[in-house]
């Protein structure tokens, strides 16, 4: 997912690697980056790997961490957790389903919520000039169109990055990935991942772990391990359905074509406009796969 991984770079990765270069332009480490997709298209894995590369503190922030019953309470969790990451800087603080705290303020009935909306956007802006320099701040969601439009301006979450579902090389790609630590025989790939338009990266995974499973009943049989195939995936993968792209698709198409005067979604037309196959789901300009990942730890 080399165009996915670039935004991260440029955003992320070269401020804190090549400061120098940075300050002679008078860009310095931090800001914000917001990661929104279709569920399960490995947005969580390209924070941590976005971590990792640095070699950063990683902060994940859950919802439970952030909002509490008490009036007050959540606004105090959210300020706690920002001074942590500027004590811990360089750091990379990631928010995952930031659409449950960042959503939009004319969609609240309650002042208290609105506060806490509030408070997030005087925390990404920081009291002081420097205060959060070498803080990134990393977010994900669902649904990046009930967010609050403030979150989107310069200084804030300035560049969204869409995580689309991944192209056929970088299925087989996953797919190389998840099998690696098994039993295999002479594997084709690319063949599995041409019948596996649509599926994400979590619908990979399914399909593996479901194939596994009866391989491991007919190992149990034999009395000795059993080599997964080629064939044992397309058999899993041909009786399988993709989750949740095709829905979500047809949420942005919505927006995209009804709610797009701004331009926020743009990066969206192709995917369903059908320029990209009849599904929306073959092929996006510079995406050539994930060949660069090294493993799920923490790098790319």
């Amino acid at each position: 997912m080399e165009a996915v991984k670039e935004s991260l770079r440029v955003k992320l990765l070269l401020p804190l690697q090549q400061p120098e270069l940075f300050a002679a332009f008078g860009k310095r480490a931090g800001g914000g980056v917001l990661l929104y997709g279709p569920p399960g298209a490995g947005k969580t894995h390209l924070a941590r790997a976005a971590a990792g590369e640095l070699g950063a503190a990683f902060i994940s922030v859950g919802l439970a961490d952030i909002l509490d019953m008490y009036i007050g309470s959540s606004e105090r969790n959210l300020r706690a957790t920002f001074e942590m990451a500027r004590r811990h800087r360089p750091c990379v603080l990631f928010f995952d389903e930031v659409d449950a705290l960042a959503a939009r303020r004319s969609d609240m009935r309650q002042a208290h919520t609105r506060q806490l909306v509030n408070q997030f956007l005087a925390e990404l802006d920081g009291v002081e000039e420097h205060a959060n320099e070498g803080v990134l701040v990393l977010a994900a969601t669902n649904a990046p169109w009930y967010i609050d439009a403030a979150f989107r301006r310069p200084g804030r979450f300035d560049q969204m990055v869409f995580v689309p579902p991944p192209d056929a090389s970088a299925r087989a790609a996953i797919l190389r990935i998840l099998c690696r630590d098994k039993p295999l025989a002479e594997m084709d790939y690319d063949a599995v991942a041409k019948v596996t338009d649509g599926f994400v990266g979590a619908d990979l995974k399914g399909v593996v772990d479901r194939a596994v499973e009866t391989k491991l009943r007919q190992s149990i049989s034999a009395g000795r391990p059993l080599p997964l195939t080629t064939n044992d995936l397309l058999t899993v993968a041909q009786a399988t359905r993709p989750t949740a792209v095709k829905e979500w698709l047809g949420t942005a198409r919505n927006y995209v074509l009804h709610a797009n005067d701004s331009g926020a979604w743009d990066e969206l037309m192709p995917w369903i406009d059908g320029k990209t196959g009849k599904t929306g789901m073959t092929g996006m300009t510079g995406m050539t796969g994930m060949k660069g990942m090294k493993g799920m730890k923490g790098r790319w």
